[in-house]
């Protein structure tokens, strides 16, 4: 254990006490906005930044990234303002899909950076914030002083684990394999969709949206996806059962505002269920599945309330977030996984 303790001091050594009043302090404010399932970050402003260049400078912006979870998709910054210590951004950078449980369990993470035009970026401060420290719909204001570095786990940065890239040829789905077995299955990490249903009554039918989809699985060696969403309206009513979106390119936070239409009585609609699958495009092969979720009279919880909702409220736009699941593909995701049958 006293080995143990020295490598952690080494590689992990405490910064002295006045260390932090050198960085900086950050000024910044959280809304959690619960009706439409918003956070909103507000950076106002910062002082007193330790100079980062041979002018005794910075060119300093911020970085957000919600803990846990995959690096790329959940990463917002602000723009970059150059040759300053004091910088002033009033800029506001919203995560969408957050729900009340997220609001329990997740933490942000802030980052003052210094960007480099010829080299790397340089990290200067960062500051961490339990989000179950706001509450719903009210502003909190923030002005602290920001911190070393507080080293990530792998749980929190999986997109960046070495191993995880290093495997990404040996077959489909082994790309996304350690942001699931990392957090124990956690089947969030595959991302949030945003659907609306109505059933109109003056075209006699229903009408699909797909709103936007957030925190996607990256799928590709780039470290993004180019996602597009298909519907299915099962059983099967012939061509006009499916549909499906445009493509999106290199993003984990598609925006689509697609609608779709399908011809169907109401009365026969409790029979039906809608299949929601999210894939990511691939050029002159196989399109790989990131998550999907099914609506219906069969579904539970959120996706069951979602589809009762819609045939009870006639003509009544009807929003929810729904968590993308890993569900009946399986298979084909992970084929490395399944042992051969010997006959």
């Amino acid at each position: 254990m006293q080995l143990l303790a020295g490598v952690l001091t080494r590689l992990f050594p405490s910064p002295p006490p006045s260390l932090p009043a050198t960085l900086g302090a950050l000024e910044f404010s959280l809304l959690y906005d619960q009706d439409n399932s918003s956070l909103h970050c507000t950076l106002i402003k910062a002082k007193g930044l330790k100079p980062m260049d041979s002018n005794g400078l910075a060119d300093p912006y911020v970085k957000l990234h919600l803990l846990p979870g995959a690096s790329k998709s959940n990463k917002l910054r602000t723009k970059t303002l150059r040759n300053t210590r004091n910088p002033v951004w009033n800029e506001t950078l919203v995560y969408h899909g957050i729900t009340d449980e997220d609001m329990q369990r997740k933490t942000l993470r802030i980052s003052v950076c210094d960007e480099d035009k010829f080299g790397h970026n340089e990290f200067i401060g960062e500051t961490r914030v339990a989000l179950k420290k706001l509450k719903a719909n009210q502003k909190k204001n923030f002005n602290i002083c920001l911190e070393r570095v507080i080293p990530v786990s792998i749980h929190e940065n999986s997109f960046c684990s070495p191993w995880k890239w290093h495997l990404r040829d040996a077959g489909r789905g082994w790309r996304c394999l350690t942001s699931l077995v990392d957090r124990g299955g956690d089947v969030e990490e595959r991302g949030k969709i945003l659907v609306s249903l109505m059933y109109s009554t003056q075209q006699g039918g229903l009408i699909v949206g797909i709103v936007r989809c957030v925190h996607l699985a990256a799928m590709d060696a780039n470290g993004y996806s180019d996602p597009f969403v298909k519907l299915w309206l099962k059983p099967d009513m012939g061509k006009k059962a499916k549909h499906k979106t445009q493509i999106k390119k290199k993003t984990l936070n598609p925006e689509f505002n697609e609608e779709f239409f399908y011809d169907i009585k109401h009365s026969d609609l409790a029979k039906k269920s809608l299949d929601i699958s999210v894939w990511d495009y691939d050029i002159g092969k196989s399109n790989d599945y990131i998550g999907g979720c099914q609506l219906g009279i069969t579904a539970k919880g959120e996706r069951l309330k979602h589809w009762y909702e819609c045939l009870k409220n006639k003509d009544k736009k009807i929003e929810r977030w729904h968590t993308l699941q890993n569900e009946n593909h399986v298979a084909s995701a992970f084929p490395v996984l399944i042992p051969a049958q010997h006959t």
